[in-house]
């Protein structure tokens, strides 16, 4: 992170620092850093392993401002990328002021006792939040949330729906409370510090899962390629969709091109309104059966190649 000048308010007692939110996949980190910051910045999909990379999203609770750091899924590595993303997790969580682990409370989480274990053998207190208790059975949730307080690891736990807003006011109080004192480290009405070339590929990404579902597995990435300034306001974009194999090319295709032009028009809309400006989009797919060996893209998402 680049310091910056203090844009804090004069004669405040203001606070600043770091949440990580860490958890087993898909168990609504994103979703729930998106409600706390009050916007988009971290794609969501109902499919695990959706964030590969450290995403910050910076919130502001009165005096304080709070820099959520989401990150990857933590499960049982096999490969490369895995590893890469299973570190960067345990990275975000090592510097920042609070742990706040998120477990959906609806389902089992079968990686869940493995990282609370690791946080235990670090030394470090957490918050536990229990999400998407608005889905979940009231029994199993008192049971999990008495089991969890057992485990002496966790100084508050808060039941909350990430998706319908329950259970956050108190946990933003707590938060901001948490946070040390101290100046404010970006202008008031920064939401992101991620470049916006990479959230442009962060946001075709999630159209990509979001059209093709269950059709192509996690073999494939988004590259922002080329960024061309229009004189008349606009900006033309050139993105790559890499694929592992040549059978995944149709596929992201779809028939006559009718998928891509999909995937294209919903990217196109969604970073019109996020760069409140048009945008002229392109997209490509290319056949890179090692791009999951490229260290360049490693470098762009922040990961250690060598994890």
């Amino acid at each position: 992170m680049t310091e910056t000048e203090d844009t804090s308010p004069q004669n405040v007692s203001t606070r600043f620092g770091f949440v990580a939110v860490i958890g087993a996949p898909n168990a609504g980190k994103s979703t729930l850093v998106n409600a706390l910051v009050g916007t988009k910045v971290s794609i969501v999909s109902p499919r695990v392993q959706t964030t590969r990379t450290i995403v910050r999203g910076i919130a502001m609770f009165d005096a304080a401002q709070v820099v959520f750091v989401d990150t990857p899924g933590i499960f049982q590595p096999k490969k490369r990328l895995e590893r890469a993303m299973v570190a960067a997790a345990w990275a975000g969580a090592a510097d920042a002021e609070v742990v706040l682990l998120v477990i959906d409370a609806s389902k089992r989480e079968d990686d869940t006792p493995r990282i609370i274990a690791d946080i235990k053998s670090s030394g470090r207190k957490a918050l536990l939040a229990l999400n998407k208790v608005d889905v979940s059975d009231k029994g199993k949730l008192l049971e999990m949330t008495a089991r969890l307080n057992g485990e002496g690891v966790f100084e508050e736990i808060f039941m909350i729906s990430a998706l319908t807003g329950d259970g956050l006011d108190h946990l933003r109080d707590r938060l901001a409370t948490m946070m040390p004192e101290g100046p404010w480290m970006f202008p008031e009405d920064d939401v992101s510090d991620m470049p916006v070339r990479m959230l442009a590929a962060e946001i075709t990404r999630e159209k990509l899962f979001l059209n093709l579902r269950q059709e192509l597995p996690y073999s494939c990435a988004v590259d922002t390629e080329s960024w061309e300034e229009k004189a008349d306001g606009s900006v033309r974009i050139e993105q790559v969709i890499y694929v592992t194999r040549e059978s995944h090319r149709p596929i992201v295709l779809g028939n006559g091109g009718q998928r891509i032009r999909s995937i294209g028009a919903s990217s196109r809309m969604e970073l019109e309104t996020l760069l409140e400006r048009r945008v002229h989009l392109f997209l490509h797919v290319k056949v890179n059966e090692r791009w999951v060996e490229d260290r360049g893209l490693y470098a762009a998402w922040g990961l250690d190649f060598n994890a």
